[in-house]
């Protein structure tokens, strides 16, 4: 295909799985429960921490944080004390209730100095949204816990590609009026994100010829992003549905 083949291509299924119907499968259906903004970024940012996996298992491990918070999730993660999980048994994957036990109590504090959006402010020494994930997760482990749960928030300064945490970025930036992302912060321009990548976007980019590189890192996102830019520098982050929607629904 030529350039502008490929645009339409990926124009057209970016149209096409931004839709609605995409929520029936998807994590992004638990923060849509909620109408207040603090509700959605806090179950936003808790299921998008556990999305690896089985999606049908990440819902299923999500209705259980909702559970605990008692449905009512800026309520609890205000009132929070770690007694209230010593009898909430939590497990998905490696992310178990000391991990989570850190996460509400880092979430408490992040609250108490101006909530989620704030906490990925620009970074001084990083450009863009790379340098905003490392704000915040400089901001997030300030609250004392154990070295085992970094493993669980991404650090692009050592190459990570961040897939969760771009994900959640994605779902709060985004324009919501096709009906599957938030739109909440307008602090973050939607031309800034990258697109979480995943087996589905990487290897999709790949046959596209939209990524050389073999690793799933950082570098790897820098190279896509790039591409991707060049067909749309206002929204680069749609072509996400387009990838991930050819995949997961297309075995492309």
């Amino acid at each position: 295909m030529t350039f502008e083949e490929l645009k339409d291509f990926l124009d057209f299924k970016a149209e096409q799985y931004e839709h609605p119907r995409f929520l029936e499968s998807d994590p992004i259906q638990l923060p849509h429960r909620f109408s207040k903004k603090e509700d959605i970024e806090l179950v936003g940012f808790l299921v998008s921490t556990i999305a690896w996996g089985n999606r049908v298992s990440i819902i299923k491990s999500g209705e259980r944080l909702l559970e605990i918070m008692e449905q009512q999730p800026h309520a609890f993660i205000q009132n929070y004390t770690s007694e209230q999980l010593k009898d909430s048994q939590f497990v998905h994957r490696t992310f178990n209730s000391t991990d989570l036990d850190f996460y509400f109590r880092s979430l408490q504090a992040i609250y108490t100095t101006g909530g989620l959006e704030k906490a990925f402010e620009n970074n001084t020494k990083i450009e863009g949204v790379k340098g905003r994930i490392v704000s915040f997760r400089t901001k997030f482990m300030e609250v004392e816990h154990l070295d085992r749960s970094h493993k669980h928030l991404s650090n692009p300064e050592k190459n990570s590609a961040a897939k969760r945490l771009n994900m959640y970025l994605r779902w709060m930036v985004r324009d919501s009026a096709k009906g599957v992302d938030f739109g909440l912060w307008k602090s973050i321009s939607p031309s800034e994100l990258y697109l979480p990548l995943d087996v589905h976007t990487s290897n999709n980019a790949r046959r596209l010829e939209l990524l050389s590189r073999k690793q799933d890192d950082w570098k790897a996102l820098d190279e896509l992003m790039s591409n991707l830019r060049e067909m749309d520098p206002i929204d680069p982050v749609k072509y996400d549905f387009a990838l991930f929607g050819l995949g997961a629904f297309e075995k492309f």
